[in-house]
């Protein structure tokens, strides 16, 4: 009976393993790029082959990157609701994300 419970909890550790191993979460740039894409493409233009702009006229993504803005900047932006923006209510890791896709469009 022990042994038998000893291969049980091993088969269950070494799966348990694998599916952590083959389904990592997707952080960084390539977050953020699919977090712009459900809820900013249809206010911004949120990349670079984009084409077309946005009847609203906001800044793209692209012309956010590239005035300079600090992640901290870029972090307290999102952080609060402003303007015509609707209040996402992002967690701090999905801000995070779309800082890094927003600079990785510098």
């Amino acid at each position: 009976m022990r042994h038998a419970l000893a291969k049980i909890l091993a088969v269950f550790l070494l799966s348990a393993a694998a599916v952590a191993k083959a389904a990592p979460a997707e952080t960084g740039a390539s977050a953020g790029a699919r977090i712009a894409q459900r809820w900013c493409v249809n206010c911004h233009v949120i990349s670079n082959a984009q084409a077309g702009v946005v009847p609203q006229g906001p800044p793209s993504f692209p012309t956010i990157a590239k005035s300079g803005m600090s992640a901290d900047q870029l972090r307290a932006f999102l952080s609060h609701p402003h303007g015509a923006m609707p209040d996402l209510a992002l967690t701090r890791t999905e801000i995070d994300d779309l800082i890094a896709y927003i600079q990785s469009l510098r």
